[in-house]
């Protein structure tokens, strides 16, 4: 029992410490340990260090390198460049293709590396193409590629304004961004020329504006427009059921004609459709069967409506061009190109306002611009001119829906 006695009476002392120590405010942190840690005196006083956080990592415990795609990058190079061996790279990639394909990484694109803090290992590689979404690679919890989709808030805005010069530059002078001007053209491209604009017209759009973590990141859908000119005004109604969406004027007619009025967005009307053009490199009468639009090297072409691809080549006098054929009686075609749009080719299909190529000054051009050509019947013929039939209405069965939508964003207009 003695013996006893001598193991438990040092454990019930200790005890009695530890319980004295913690509830007790006369041996806190000031009392038996504090003279052999001094800095735990001002423990209380120590600053809490909040982790900085990205892609939803505390960035502070990893080493960091941020890096631009450029040209001739490719992912998988990228990956053995940082230590990952081919076999990982060819597993990650096959396993993951229904979240993310090579050709997904483009230049001029912004990745990041996590790297271990002795720089030795990359543990997560995020590859961001937009605001809207990022992609993270795992080589540590399991090697997956995950799509991850931030949050997006909208909210319905407006803005109005008076033509001076142009409709670009009084939309600018506003604040607009160049996205939701383009927006705005794609909803009054079929119903306004915008190279023949007055001064004193008057615009005013309701659309979406896109925000994430409380920033406004971009513009949503342009959900309707008017422009009032001298003797006439164009509402656009946006209606959103999947069978019939596009733009509507206010009896339900779709905006919609066949073909957009330039196969440019931003650009200027430099030479018209002439006769008896003096040519500005052969210096001799020429007559000029186009219409010129200026705009900078480089500028996406569009093609005007839908249709097959008829040519898709380089000639001398008319350096890289397209020729599309919409249906029976139209043909367009697009020249000067400084090269081709993905998968322009000949016999293949496109699409109204898909990128066919790019402004240059291929074959005899004095300057960056397309020669835009328009062919009925055959003949060709001055696009400008020309008048289109209107549109199928909607189906009387769907108007009152449409009206439904109509008003909401009509009593926004007013």
């Amino acid at each position: 029992m003695l013996h006893l006695k001598k193991i438990y009476i040092p454990i019930l002392s200790a005890t009695i410490l530890v319980f004295l120590f913690i509830f007790s405010d006369e041996l806190p942190l000031n009392g038996i340990f504090s003279e052999r840690n001094p800095d735990l005196k001002n423990l209380g006083s120590l600053p809490v260090v909040i982790p900085t956080l990205k892609y939803g990592f505390a960035i502070d415990t990893f080493t960091i390198e941020e890096k631009i795609i450029k040209n001739g990058d490719v992912i998988g190079n990228i990956l053995n460049n940082n230590g990952v061996g081919g076999q990982i790279v060819h597993e990650i990639m096959d396993e993951n293709q229904h979240v993310f394909k090579p050709s997904n990484f483009r230049v001029g694109e912004k990745y990041t590396l996590f790297k271990s803090m002795d720089n030795k290992h990359l543990e997560y590689l995020v590859y961001e193409p937009n605001v809207y979404h990022y992609y993270i690679f795992n080589f540590i919890d399991s090697l997956s590629i995950k799509k991850v989709e931030r949050p997006v808030v909208k909210k319905i805005k407006s803005t109005s304004g008076t033509i001076e010069s142009s409709i670009w530059n009084a939309m600018a002078e506003k604040g607009s961004s160049p996205e939701l001007i383009a927006k705005l053209e794609d909803a009054l491209q079929w119903s306004i020329d915008f190279y023949h604009l007055q001064k004193g017209e008057k615009f005013k759009i309701v659309y979406e504006s896109h925000h994430i973590d409380g920033k406004e990141i971009g513009a949503g859908l342009v959900l309707a427009a008017r422009y009032e000119m001298e003797k006439n005004t164009i509402n656009a109604i946006y209606y959103s059921k999947p069978a019939f969406k596009g733009y509507y004027d206010l009896e339900g007619r779709p905006l919609n004609k066949g073909f957009l009025r330039s196969p440019l967005r931003f650009s200027r009307i430099s030479s018209y459709f002439n006769t008896s053009r003096l040519h500005p490199i052969l210096r001799r009468v020429r007559p000029h069967f186009g219409t010129d639009y200026a705009a900078p090297h480089g500028t996406p072409i569009m093609s005007v409506g839908n249709g097959v691809i008829l040519e898709a080549r380089y000639s001398g006098g008319n350096g890289n061009y397209v020729k599309i054929k919409h249906d029976k009686l139209h043909t367009t075609q697009y020249l000067h190109m400084s090269r081709f749009g993905p998968g322009i080719r000949s016999g293949a299909q496109v699409q109204q306002g898909q990128t066919i190529g790019y402004v240059g000054s291929t074959g005899l051009a004095t300057g960056p611009h397309v020669c835009f050509r328009f062919w009925k019947n055959g003949q060709q013929v001055n696009h400008l001119r020309l008048s289109f039939p209107p549109p199928e209405p909607l189906p009387k069965g769907e108007i009152p829906s449409f009206n439904k939508e109509k008003e909401g964003v009509i009593a926004l207009l007013r």
